[in-house]
Formats: structure tokens, sequence, C-alpha cells
């Protein structure tokens, strides 16, 4: 699924224009026992509460793609004999309206899901959804509709307790206390299937929402869809930071990093301005490039894009969102951690002074210590010097 693919589908989630008409679930305490079953028709609640239970589910669709959202990709095997996609499809084809194939679903999730002891309300909703043709302007023509899309939504919400607050009862003109209630906090994981690929049903692949990026609950992926998961955001960002220091190794320096965080940060931003709603590509071959062009040596690109192999497989092609930091620049010693905008990285350099190791920044117009301004004497920068 690309960017406008998923914003297509968010949209879908407002009472106005939504097919989602029945909302399903159950309520699973710490001990992993259903407390409640869910099975509500949008229609007959009232209009805030419908709204909530839209808003929470399509905060499934939220985040990143490559990102909070990942591809879960079938095997052709899978699709055609495979438990777990037997079920899914099962779930789609009844609209979620079977109990009984339900049921199974909610035990599938209990067995293998673990909230560490936390409650959780499973909710799961289906759509109908007449695709609208777009036209050559890219406008979508809602009078023109070519086909159907089937699918269902899946998040698992955390229940917490809630704290005791004063409020006003105005019958009595007074301030009381409210009793603590349980509350639902937003999706810590969840799915849609199929995925919505060209504007269409694909059964090979589904949506994956995690709310951290880096613990994706392999747990979850390995019952409900039994598929291997791409590497998680994290997973990719400490592989590419080994490629580097063990491919590059003395010839890692300041500047090859400060040029590999600049061209990638400078691509994410072009990329942005172009609003292309694919996501963002890069190699370990368009990598190759930048360090060639920072004098570093053929063998050690080599060794690189070698490892590159190792870490991601064969002919890899990265989110470069997930290699780098986009919005920060840190660097680190035992004692000390700076921050730099990435947009003035250049500014910081390394440097040999007397045998020692130096971090060298220059200093502007001003200077502040904790919200206070300094003054650097020229005394003590004809120390340094």
């Amino acid at each position: 699924m690309n960017q406008k693919e998923l914003n297509e589908l968010r949209r879908r989630f407002r009472l106005d224009r939504t097919g989602f008409n029945r909302v399903y679930g159950c309520f699973v305490n710490g001990n992993k026992e259903i407390v409640s079953d869910l099975d509500e028709s949008f229609g007959y609640m009232p209009e805030a509460e419908a709204e909530r239970y839209l808003g929470l589910l399509k905060k499934v669709l939220s985040g990143r793609l490559g990102k909070n959202l990942i591809d879960i990709v079938f095997s052709t095997q899978q699709v055609m004999e495979g438990e777990e996609h037997k079920l899914l499809t099962a779930l789609r084809d009844s609209e979620l309206k079977d109990r009984e194939t339900r049921t199974a679903f909610y035990q599938k999730v209990i067995d293998q899901l673990d909230m560490e002891g936390c409650s959780y309300l499973l909710l799961m909703s289906h759509e109908r959804y007449d695709v609208p043709h777009r036209g050559g302007d890219d406008e979508l023509q809602a009078d023109a509709s070519d086909r159907t899309f089937s699918y269902f939504v899946c998040g698992v919400y955390p229940v917490k307790e809630g704290k005791a607050e004063l409020g006003y009862f105005p019958q009595e003109n007074e301030f009381h206390n409210l009793a603590a209630g349980q509350i639902v906090c937003p999706p810590e994981l969840g799915f849609l299937f199929p995925a919505f690929d060209d504007r269409a049903a694909n059964i090979y692949n589904a949506l994956y929402y995690s709310r951290r990026p880096d613990e994706l609950h392999q747990e979850f992926i390995d019952g409900v869809f039994h598929t291997e998961p791409p590497m998680s955001a994290g997973e990719q960002k400490a592989a590419f930071e080994t490629a580097l220091c063990q491919g590059l190794e003395d010839q890692c320096s300041m500047e090859v990093l400060q040029a590999i965080h600049e061209r990638i940060h400078d691509q994410l931003q072009e990329h942005k301005e172009r609003k292309d709603p694919e996501p963002p590509t890069l190699t370990p071959a368009d990598v190759g490039m930048i360090l060639a062009d920072q004098g570093v040596e053929r063998e050690r690109i080599a060794a690189f894009q070698e490892r590159c192999g190792e870490e991601f497989g064969e002919n890899a092609v990265l989110n470069p969102e997930n290699l780098i930091a986009p919005g920060k620049f840190q660097v680190k010693t035992e004692q000390i951690t700076v921050s730099v905008d990435p947009e003035f990285s250049y500014l910081v350099e390394t440097c040999m002074i007397d045998g020692k190791k130096y971090i060298m920044i220059p200093v502007g117009k001003g200077v502040e210590v904790n919200g206070l301004a300094v003054n650097v004497s020229a005394v003590q920068t004809e120390e340094l010097s």
C-alpha cells in the first residue's frame, strides 16, 4: 500500500461516509480471560460513542508506512492451504458475523499475545467499500464505482485504571469525588486484512500496525499470520550502523557519517516536497556512491555492501526513514552528548590538538548555557589554538 491508498481508507472512518455497521470484540483481563463480549450496531449507539469507536479503529492505520505500518506477506502455499490465512479469510467473507469464527480468532489472539498482565480490549469491524473510479485528473468520482473492497480492521487496546478526580455536580452546586473507571488507551497493535494495493484487495498481504516500531509483538505475528515479519525500524537502523562500522572500519569518520546523514536527510525532504505516495527507498549501492564521493576506498565500500547483504539480504531496498533520525544529529562521548540541528551538522568537526582528540564547533554570535548567555573571551580562544 502507498500513502495515497492509506489516506483513502483513513477517510472512511467517519459516520457520514463509512460503511462500517457493527463493532465486534471482547474485553480480556490480565489473566487472559474474556470478561465481556462486544457485538453492537453503530446505528443504535449515541453518535458520540460511535465516533469514538471509529476513532479507535482508525488509529490502527496511523503512523508511517515502513515504520509503524508494515506489510505482512503470505506465501502462495499459505494462501492456498494455511490455517491462519483461512481463518482471516473466513472472518472477511462472513463480514465478522459468524460468532464461531470470531470466537476462534479471539482465542488464537488470547493464547498468543503477551500483554504482560495488562487487560485489553480487542475490537474488529468490517466494511464493504464501493471504490470510486479515479479520473484522469486524479479526482475520485463517487458515482462511478467499478469495484468493491471487502476488508476488516482489528486492534488491540490496553485498558488501564483511571484516576479519581474532583467533579462538579450542578444539582448540588458542589464539587465531589468522581469514581475512577477503566480507560481504553490507543492501540498497541492491529492490522487490516486484506491489503488495499492498487485500490483493490490483495489477499497475499495484510497491513500490520505497531505503536512502537521497535517492538512488533513477534508472538502475535507468529500466531495470527504465521509469517516471518520484516525487520523492525530499530533492527534496520542497528543493522545499517553495524554494516557501516564493520565495513568501513577506520574510515568510518565524522565526515563520512555527516555526508550520509545529510544526503539521506535531503532525500527525505525532497520526497516530502514531491508528495510522492510511495515510501522513499535507498539501496546499499546508493550509499556506496556517497561513500565514494567521500574518498572511501573501494575495498571498504565493497565490505560495507557485503555486510548489507548479510544483514538485509541480497538486492535489499531500505527505507531511509528507518536508517537515521531525520530531525536530529547527535554526537556522544562517555562524558557528554551534543545535539545539533541536522541542517548545521557540517559545523561539527573532529581534530587532534597536542595528541588529544577534540570535537570542535565554531561559536556564532552568542553562546548560552542552560538558557544563560555566557561570554567566550579572546583569551580562551587563543588558549585552544
